[in-house]
């Protein structure tokens, strides 16, 4: 995984110089800590998909170029099979499959999203990005932290929100926890 970032990372700096952007103006211009975007570009800290998102956004590239260093490909369609979507781990809580990796010029990311069951001791961590985001529950129930609320959501509910506020999932229960994230 610590090889996969830092190559993720390296993309992340050859664009910044590419366009000629200074580490400090990245950090102003993406409202992050120069430290904190510095530790991302280094690969030596973990890169939410969150981030990942905004810089593609910011260098107009799809996702897929971040996360594998390859363009994708299929304009009119693309099949995903069960279990075959673009693994990413980012962050212990959360697995993430890529569910459209391979389509070109997407204008949403599909992401289909695991959280084993909540672990009380562990810290929960609020990120935000830009955009929306709508969540559609498969199975287990989700606690959403979103900003000073707490929502309950059960298998087969769904919620759409403006991911720019901070905002965190947690599978409740002993049942993992399954849900679809589109982010807009």
């Amino acid at each position: 995984m610590l090889e996969n970032i830092k190559q993720i990372a390296q993309r992340i700096k050859e664009l910044r110089e590419i366009s000629d952007m200074s580490v400090e103006s990245m950090s102003k211009e993406l409202k992050i800590d120069v430290d904190k975007y510095i530790e991302y570009e280094s690969g030596d800290i973990d890169i939410p998909v969150s981030f990942l998102y905004e810089i593609a956004g910011k260098f107009n590239v799809e996702l897929t170029v971040l996360l594998t260093g390859e363009e994708p490909k299929l304009q009119r369609f693309s099949v995903v099979k069960k279990d075959k979507g673009l693994s990413i781990t980012r962050r212990k809580e959360y697995k993430y499959q890529d569910l459209a990796f391979n389509f070109m010029h997407k204008k949403s990311e599909i992401f289909l999203v695991t959280v084993d069951p909540e672990n009380k001791e562990k810290t929960i961590t609020k990120y935000a990005h830009v955009g929306q985001e709508f969540n559609y529950i498969l199975e287990g129930q989700m606690k959403l932290f979103f900003k000073d609320q707490e929502i309950i959501l059960n298998s087969g509910d769904s919620i759409y929100f403006d991911s720019g506020y901070e905002h965190a999932m947690i599978a409740l229960g002993n049942i993992q926890l399954k849900f679809l994230a589109v982010i807009f």
